[in-house]
Parts: structure tokens; C-alpha cells; sequence
């Protein structure tokens, strides 16, 4: 069984107790805090190893680092093959620093796109301006609906049900 096909079962056991299941998520957003604090505090650095080697680095498991590397996965420049890798797989963490905070904030992650370090990477308007972003991405604008007798909105000048509206 491949890393990622335990982790996810691991993490979304359908037999585990709510309990157990908030016990364990809690203790990972936990891990994945402190693993990004490290990471934002020097945001250029793009930190390199295996899975095991990073797991090592950063004090958490093999499966938690699995977790993070499918959570971040999104965020970086260049994906990581997390759908085949085991502990020996090269991956990298070089992130998409405004990519990042979008997709923190779409996660509804403020534990992490609340951070301090992020006041350092940008500034306060610019956080702003990314958080907003965020959530415009999965707004769903409908078009203004045309009324029967608004002008129809090809310019002929007529109502709308005597021109394109017009029914066979």
C-alpha cells in the first residue's frame, strides 16, 4: 500500500469514532502548524528531501509528513508525485507563497493563514487583497436574469419578448 492510500485511510476512516477522529486531526493541524511556522520563517528556502529525511527534520511521522505533503501539494511550484511516493521518494517543498495563503484561506485554515510570520512575507493590505481572492474563487456569480419586457440586449431597441426571446 502506497503512503498516500494510508494516510487518506487513516485520516478518513469511516469506522473510527468521531472521538478518535477529532483526537487525530487535532493532533495533526497541530503538527502541520508548527511544520509551517518553520517553513514561513524562511519562505525563499526551498527545503528538499525524502520523505523520511523531512519527517526526521521536522519531528513528525512518516504518515503526518504524508499528510502535509498532500495538503501542500497544491501550493507548490512543482508538485510532488504524492500519489506513488514512499519514504525513500525525493519531494520538495518549494511553495507558491501567495498560491499558499489562497488556498489556506479556502481551506478555512485560519490556525495557519493567521500565523505571525505571514506579516512578514506580506503586508497587511496585501493579505487582504489575497483573502478576498480566496474567496471570490469559489463565489458563483449567476448572469442578471432578462425580464420579458427589458430592451433585448443584442441593441435592436426592441423588448426582449419580441425580439431574442421571441418563442417558435
Amino acid at each position: 500500500m502506497g503512503l498516500l492510500q494510508d494516510w487518506r485511510e487513516t485520516a478518513y476512516a469511516q469506522q473510527t469514532d468521531k472521538k478518535e477522529q477529532e483526537k487525530f486531526w487535532n493532533a495533526y493541524f497541530l503538527q502541520e502548524k508548527g511544520i509551517y511556522e518553520q517553513l514561513l520563517t524562511d519562505p525563499d528556502t526551498e527545503v528538499t528531501g525524502t520523505v523520511k529525511e523531512l519527517a526526521e527534520k521536522y519531528d513528525v511521522s512518516v504518515q503526518i509528513m504524508t499528510g502535509f505533503l498532500d495538503g501542500i501539494n497544491d501550493s507548490l511550484k512543482t508538485p510532488n508525485p504524492i500519489d506513488e511516493m514512499d519514504e525513500d521518494t525525493t519531494v520538495s517543498l518549494g511553495f507558491d507563497k501567495e498560491k499558499l495563503y489562497r488556498n489556506m484561506v479556502d481551506a478555512k485554515a485560519d490556525w495557519l493563514y493567521g500565523l505571525p510570520m505571514w506579516d512578514e512575507i506580506f503586508t497587511k493590505e496585501r493579505q487582504k487583497e489575497l483573502y478576498l481572492e480566496a474567496k471570490k474563487m469559489n463565489t458563483i456569480v449567476k448572469p442578471k436574469k432578462i425580464g420579458r419586457n427589458d430592451p433585448c440586449p443584442c441593441g435592436s431597441g426592441k423588448k426582449y419578448k419580441f425580439c431574442c426571446g421571441k418563442t417558435a
